[in-house]
């Protein structure tokens, strides 16, 4: 039964963070600097956001066995089908959620970005504890830490500074212009950790008693 909660609370995360993800694709005001290369390669050349989201975790978990070398362990191969059916709830959300940020005023839009944040920091909190598969994200972050021995609230700073950079130069290169990055990305970057603790605070000891893991 801990183990049908376990992987429940995991799924659940999954599809929280992926929600949040998506609306903060939606909201119009800066993509989170984990997604922001796959939006920027997805809004300059007309291409699917969801295959390019898995097309860059995939660069993630490739990046995390070059970064560990021997210390690689196979099981992080499991990465790649996780990052296949997120990307395909990132197409299934964008689709199911017509919501232009056009059609509507800045402040809608803010409103939507923090729904979104508390989403993509809830979701990252629950798949976390799990302590399952990770998200390509979070283990390139992992691996990141590993390699300048510091700590992993350090390597996520140096890795979202490298994304945003990376889609500044993609976007003035192939569009002439910022794509992607805004206010929300910043937001995305000083805000998702608020919700992770607030997570963590109200319901971490409950559900990794649930699952068996405290």
């Amino acid at each position: 039964m801990k183990t049908i909660y376990r992987w429940t609370f995991y799924i659940f995360g999954m599809l929280v963070l992926a929600l949040g993800l998506t609306l903060n694709t939606k909201a119009g005001l800066g993509v989170s600097p984990i997604i922001s290369i796959a939006f920027g390669v997805s809004e300059i050349w007309g291409m699917n956001f969801g295959d390019m989201t898995f097309f860059l975790y995939s660069l993630f978990v490739a990046g995390q066995f070059i970064l560990r070398g021997r210390d690689s362990h196979l099981t992080d191969l499991l990465q790649l089908p996780l990052s296949l059916v997120f990307s395909r709830v990132l197409n299934l959300y964008s689709a199911a959620i017509p919501y232009q940020a056009a059609e509507h005023s800045f402040g809608v839009n803010f409103l939507l970005l923090l729904a979104a944040i508390f989403f993509t920091g809830a979701g990252a909190a629950i798949t976390v504890n799990m302590k399952l598969v990770p998200n390509p994200g979070d283990g390139i972050v992992a691996a990141v830490a590993e390699k300048l021995g510091r700590d992993q609230g350090f390597a996520k700073n140096v890795f979202d500074v490298g994304c945003v950079a990376v889609t500044c130069v993609l976007g003035f290169l192939a569009a002439g212009g910022i794509v992607g990055i805004g206010l929300g990305t910043i937001a995305a970057m000083v805000g998702v950790g608020r919700p992770i603790a607030l997570v963590n605070y109200v319901g971490k000891r409950k559900m990794c008693l649930a699952a068996g893991l405290a």
